[in-house]
């Protein structure tokens, strides 16, 4: 039995061996060369890196997914609970709520970005639509607005995550034991309180997961960006996805183009190890008071 699980997971684990660990292993060599048009093994030291965070385009890349990402994770962690808190009422139809808010996040992200193009678009969406109907001050158009193209990226994003955010939290809700609900409801706790104050810690879990999900979304967004705004208008909504792709396609500079990615992959990594820390401590600390309440035993 054993051994058919191993071979099982054989290809499994070549796929994650060669694709990941290998493929990253060569994109942090990669980013010490000096790799042009194709790699090559010249090492340059971290001259890469350096001139990376010279260049204005990558430092306003940088900016930009700082400002998508805070939005989009926030607005997609509360719109998600939210959603999962509705969900959670045993409502009718429940089934097809639960298609209709997760069928955007099914889409793929270059259909999202031109729907959303589309309905940002002055000449053909919103505003458009709102003018024929006789409403002809009113302006909706961030896309073609530099200081606000980031926020109609935003709000692209939040259609399409927030679904499956609210998916994870619902199975955290919906794994809350029984007893603690009819405890709440028979010490007369408004429902709200309930969700907010003791449902909401005991599914840690289940935001963890959704939060790294949704950081992992933020920074390999490349598709949303391309389909919506490319970029624009000018370097607006450049983002470090699209800073890396353009550099080993268009600049043909292989090398500053790894040590982008190597960037893109660090605060992944700090997220990562941020909760394996924070479990770790968590268990130490369970395992301290277990053992405090078995000496006094």
């Amino acid at each position: 039995m054993r051994v058919s699980a191993v071979v099982g997971t054989l290809p499994m684990i070549a796929v994650a061996v060669g694709v990941y660990v290998i493929g990253i292993a060569f994109t942090f060599y990669w980013s010490f060369t000096g790799s042009r048009l194709f790699p090559n093994n010249i090492l340059v030291g971290i001259s890469q890196y350096t001139r990376l965070w010279g260049d204005a385009r990558w430092i306003v890349a940088v900016h930009n997914i700082w400002i998508f990402g805070g939005l989009l994770i926030t607005f997609n962690l509360v719109f998600g609970y939210l959603l999962a808190v509705f969900m959670d009422q045993r409502i009718r139809q429940e089934d097809a709520f639960r298609s209709i808010f997760l069928y955007p996040f099914a889409m793929s992200l270059i259909v999202t970005g031109l729907i959303w193009q589309w309905m940002l678009d002055p000449n053909l969406g919103i505003e458009n639509t709102m003018h024929t109907l006789g409403w002809a001050s009113f302006h909706f158009s961030p896309l073609v607005d530099s200081n606000t193209a980031i926020y109609g990226l935003v709000v692209a994003g939040i259609w399409q995550g927030s679904g499956v955010t609210m998916a994870i939290l619902l199975a955290g809700l919906r794994g809350i034991d029984a007893e603690i609900w009819k405890a709440a409801k028979v010490d007369g706790i408004p429902t709200w309180r309930v969700y907010l104050f003791i449902a909401l810690p005991m599914i840690r879990g289940s935001l963890a997961t959704a939060f790294v999900l949704q950081c992992v979304g933020v920074v390999r967004v490349y598709d949303l960006v391309v389909a919506m705004t490319g970029g624009g208008p000018g370097i607006a909504t450049n983002m470090p996805a699209v800073y890396v792709i353009q550099m080993i396609t268009s600049s043909q500079n292989v090398g500053l183009g790894m040590s982008a990615a190597m960037m893109m992959l660090a605060p992944v990594v700090i997220v990562l190890a941020l909760i394996g820390i924070g479990r770790w401590i968590a268990t130490r600390r369970k395992a301290a008071a277990f053992h405090r309440e078995a000496a006094k035993a």
